[in-house]
This record gives structure tokens, C-alpha cells and sequence, in this order.
């Protein structure tokens, strides 16, 4: 992977995208909400990537759509144009859905708009305690259900506090976020990397069938019945009991070791 529009690493099995325009707080544009759709599409067939990090460079995480570059180009279009670009932006947060590795967001400053749903569509999220935070598309005359917005933000943080970010569209502090359970950890900002780096690699040193299972199933069961989840839930795990995975935690506990799902066979 090779992209123009953002940063691309990978190191002991996390893959790491840093958006990395911190003049302009790391705005998005045509260009780079194409390039990070595409980008976590490819990653579906990355098996030596069992985890993503996404973050920012400099004061932002990412401040949305780039007013000159996206906004201001949007007008007088034809609506076939207008389809498209909001198309593209619901399928990046799809792709980030659809991909059955964890997605970690570091959220090293301002997370607003488009950047607040990329935050809400990772799995978990880890702020800097300046990682202050707005769905502000209401503030722009706009829908607050946006790129998936009011589909995921009500499993989160439930139907009040998402109704009140969704149409209020205010930015709320780091502890505020936690308090309602839309930061999963706040640390300082100079920590930010060391704990991004401690639930990375807890997330890639783990069984890589169970979690991508367990993602699936979080993202399935919210429109089943009781009934439905029952029966799939009975089918998947079964599934997993005829995993490597499950073995090796099996004899790991017996020789009093720490499992090892890396090794050869497990996590495949």
C-alpha cells in the first residue's frame, strides 16, 4: 500500500494510518476520502495486518471535510455528483465496519465532523485529554446522520446522549466523552502513544478468528431478534471451538504459559 493522501506503516503486525495534513488539521479530500475508503478494503486481505491504528498528525485528529477543497466545491453540482461524493464517504465507514481486524483510533486533538464518525466506526478509542469532540453537521445546515453517524453512535453512547451530540452538534471535552462512554481511555497527550501501542499489540498478539468473529457479530445482532442471536451465536462459537486458537489456549492454560496466537496455524 503506497498512498498519497496519508502516512502507512506496519510494524509486528499493526498497520498504522496517519493522516498528516496538520496545517489544516488534517481535513479530508476528494482524494483522501477515496484513497482511506480503498485503503481499508485492501486491508481485508492484509492476513499479516491483525490490527489498525488510525490517527493524526499535530493539534487534530481530523477535522472533517476541507472547507475549500470538499465544501466549497459542492454547490451548483449536479445531483448525481452530489450521490456520489456522500456515497463515498458512507463506504469508507462501511469498509472500517466490514473489516474484521480491530481498528484502534488515536485521537491525538480536535476530532469534528467526518473525523468524529471515523472515530465512532474503529473499535476502540483512545484520546489525548485535549481530543475534544463534534458532529457538527447540523452547525453547517447539514443532517446530523452522516457517513453512519446515527446508526452508530446510539450503540455507543445510547439513543439520549447520541440524539443530543447528533442534533446539537457541540463540541464536548475528553472527560465528557468518556463519561458517556464514547472514549474508551483518556491519557494525557504525551502517553497517547504508549497506551495506542499497549492496546495495538494486546489487540494483535489476540486470537485473530475470535475478535474478527466477535466484530461481525457486534455488527449483525443489532438488527436480530433474540432468537436470531441465539442461533448465531451458538453457531459461531461452535465454529470457533474448531479453531487452532482455541486449542492453543487450552494447552496454554495446562503448562501455565501465555497462549501464543501468532504462532504458526493459530489465528490463521
Amino acid at each position: 500500500m503506497k498512498p498519497e493522501h496519508f502516512r502507512y506503516d506496519e510494524a509486528d503486525g499493526v498497520a498504522t494510518i496517519r493522516l498528516d495534513r496538520p496545517d489544516r488539521l488534517n481535513a479530508l479530500t476528494f482524494e483522501s476520502y477515496a484513497e482511506l475508503r480503498d485503503a481499508f478494503a485492501t486491508l481485508r486481505g492484509y492476513d499479516h495486518v491483525r490490527c489498525v491504528v488510525v490517527t493524526g498528525t499535530g493539534r487534530a485528529f481530523c477535522s472533517g471535510g476541507d472547507v475549500k477543497d470538499i465544501i466549497g466545491k459542492l454547490f451548483d453540482v449536479p445531483d448525481e455528483k452530489l450521490f456520489e461524493f456522500t456515497r463515498m464517504t458512507c463506504d469508507l465507514i462501511e469498509n472500517m465496519r466490514t473489516l474484521e481486524k480491530p481498528i484502534v483510533a488515536a485521537l491525538n486533538g480536535t476530532v469534528c465532523g467526518a473525523g468524529a464518525v471515523i472515530a465512532a466506526a474503529a473499535d476502540v478509542r483512545i484520546a489525548a485529554d485535549t481530543a475534544k469532540i463534534a458532529f457538527l453537521f447540523t452547525k453547517v445546515g447539514l443532517s446530523g446522520a452522516d457517513m453512519g453517524a446515527a446508526w452508530l453512535l446510539p450503540r455507543i453512547v445510547g439513543m439520549g446522549h447520541a440524539t443530543e451530540l447528533l442534533m446539537g452538534g457541540e463540541f464536548i471535552d475528553a472527560a465528557r466523552a468518556a463519561e458517556i462512554g464514547l472514549y474508551n481511555r483518556v491519557v494525557p497527550a504525551d502517553e497517547l502513544d504508549a497506551a495506542t501501542n499497549e492496546w495495538s499489540k494486546r489487540l494483535a498478539d489476540g486470537p485473530a478468528m475470535g475478535i474478527a468473529v466477535t466484530k461481525r457479530m457486534l455488527n449483525a445482532e443489532a438488527s436480530m431478534t433474540l432468537r436470531e442471536a441465539m442461533q448465531a451465536e451458538g453457531w459461531i462459537q461452535a465454529e470457533c471451538m474448531k479453531h487452532p486458537d482455541y486449542r492453543e489456549a487450552f494447552e496454554a492454560f495446562l503448562e501455565k504459559r501465555a497462549p501464543d496466537f501468532r504462532k504458526s496455524g493459530a489465528g490463521a
